[in-house]
């Protein structure tokens, strides 16, 4: 048994040996020996390929407003690993871990010698999850945001009140499919018998895919687009301007505290959901509450300024429709300005369509790589690239250094790509301004 954070952590982080396990039978083995904590769980349940911890956060901050105690399952961590568990934004305390892994601990002990196979980490620490909020500190309302995919995500074991798909793009091909349709079978899988199902997915084979599954398991579908719809966007300096109609009401002169066209589709979500929850299940969310939460929303890495001068943007685009977006934004931002970008990325996500949509908008563009077991090489996604301007450096440190001190005042710069290694350059880059 583990009497030290660390120990717990060293611990947890010794599953990613056995990578990733599909399927939902080792939780509901430890659910059942656990005595079945999420069943005691109000659950909502967050799917899709990007915009999911957006969408969790604007959510948890409306509901915060509303004066509700809300939890969260997230992943990846960005500044510390607890972020993955926390009630109203503040992770879990360092003790909370430990007593969390000395209860797994002895379960995945046990499945090592059953047919089933030892747990996965992921698995593992959606279990502490379970355990916290259902049996140490229970919360109103809890955010449970998707792994991977959905049918076999270890998060599929809950029976949620409100079910959100926000997108569907091309990631995780080798995983989950390599069209649209496969991709929305598999996120389709968290879709419940009666269960309301909120969507931001845009692309009309996956959506066949989505309605005819939720056509068969009865459950009401909300589309944006259709029963709710964005209107009057207009970027702000930080964050973003829109109104939004729903079939329950008028929602104008919105604002986010997140940047980024994107984000606004991530909010129309979360106050969809706000408003079936305000609707069906007895949650007293007033409009003031929509808008001070959507406002105060925070979630760090996603197109984030962390210097204003010089500028400096850090932004989570770790897949095509990440980059796409990343791309359309600092040229509908920024035109008027040379746009240097650090790269760096997992070597199992589509390169070639991520770089060349960076390669698309920047003057400069440098690629590096960080120590991670599935990071690509930094020569690798240089030779890749067809920009003019390109180098590449594998110590990060150092080409961040550099970077830094040879930004002008006509030029911005721009830190993308894996959330993973955003997580390490963000604190890195902050100490660098300090200085």
């Amino acid at each position: 048994m583990f009497t030290t954070y660390e120990e717990a952590l060293q611990w947890i982080h010794s599953r990613l040996r056995l990578g990733m396990k599909p399927g939902l039978q080792r939780m509901e083995w430890m659910m059942e020996k656990l005595g079945f904590p999420e069943r005691r769980i109000k659950s909502v349940h967050i799917g899709g390929t990007n915009g999911k911890g957006s969408t969790v956060t604007f959510l948890r901050s409306i509901l915060q407003e509303a004066g509700y105690s809300v939890g969260t399952f997230t992943s990846p961590y960005f500044e510390q690993f607890n972020e993955r568990i926390s009630l109203n934004g503040i992770p879990v305390k360092d003790e909370d871990i430990v007593r969390l892994a000395n209860d797994i601990y002895p379960l995945a002990e046990e499945l090592e010698n059953t047919d089933l196979g030892g747990p996965t980490e992921f698995e593992i620490i959606t279990a502490m999850a379970f355990q916290y909020f259902g049996h140490i500190h229970p919360a109103d309302v809890v955010l449970f945001e998707v792994g991977l995919g959905g049918r076999y995500d270890s998060t599929n074991i809950i029976y949620p009140i409100l079910s959100i798909i926000t997108s569907i793009g091309l990631d995780h091909t080798a995983i989950l499919g390599d069209t649209y349709e496969k991709i929305a079978s598999e996120k389709a899988g968290i879709i419940k018998p009666g269960v309301s199902l909120i969507t931001g997915v845009k692309q009309e084979e996956a959506l066949t895919v989505i309605k005819e599954k939720a056509l068969e398991k009865k459950a009401p579908v909300y589309q944006l687009g259709n029963e709710f719809s964005i209107s009057g966007h207009r970027s702000l300096i930080r964050g973003e301007y829109f109104n939004l109609n729903t079939v329950y009401g008028e929602f104008p002169d919105l604002e986010t505290g997140m940047s980024g066209k994107h984000q606004t589709e991530n909010a129309a979500l979360a106050v969809m959901a706000a408003e079936l929850l305000n609707q069906y299940y007895s949650f007293l969310i007033e409009a003031e509450h929509i808008r001070s939460g959507l406002k105060k929303a925070y979630w760090p890495g996603r197109f984030e300024i962390i210097s204003d001068d010089p500028l400096i943007i850090i932004d989570g685009a770790h897949n095509e429709e990440g980059t796409m977006a990343l791309s359309a934004e600092l040229a509908a931002r920024f035109s008027d300005k040379r746009i240097n970008l650090v790269f760096a990325a997992l070597s199992d996500k589509k390169l070639g369509k991520m770089i060349a949509n960076l390669d698309s908008v920047a003057d400069k563009i440098a690629f590096t790589e960080f120590n991670f077991p599935r990071a690509a090489v930094a020569e690798e996604l240089y030779e890749i690239s067809t920009s003019r301007k390109k180098h590449f450096q594998k110590d990060w440190k150092h080409l961040l250094e550099n970077e830094v001190k040879e930004i002008e005042k006509d030029s911005i710069l721009v830190i993308t790509g894996s959330l993973y290694f955003l997580s390490e350059a963000k604190p890195y880059l902050l100490k660098l301004l300090d200085k």
